[in-house]
């Protein structure tokens, strides 16, 4: 389970896009947020790995 949340950066020249996304730990059970910077065409892809 995965929510997609996204805020659109510019920097410079460069269009970077934060993702974040809930992960839930297997030990644990307790939900975690995964943030990360990319290019805008590689969000979904990120979102949809596990």
């Amino acid at each position: 389970m995965a929510k997609k949340t996204v805020a659109t950066l510019q920097s410079s020249s460069k269009r970077l896009t934060k993702a974040i996304k809930m992960v839930k730990s297997p030990k644990t059970g307790a939900y975690t947020f995964v943030e990360s910077v990319m290019a805008p065409e590689l969000v979904n892809d990120w979102l949809n790995k596990k």
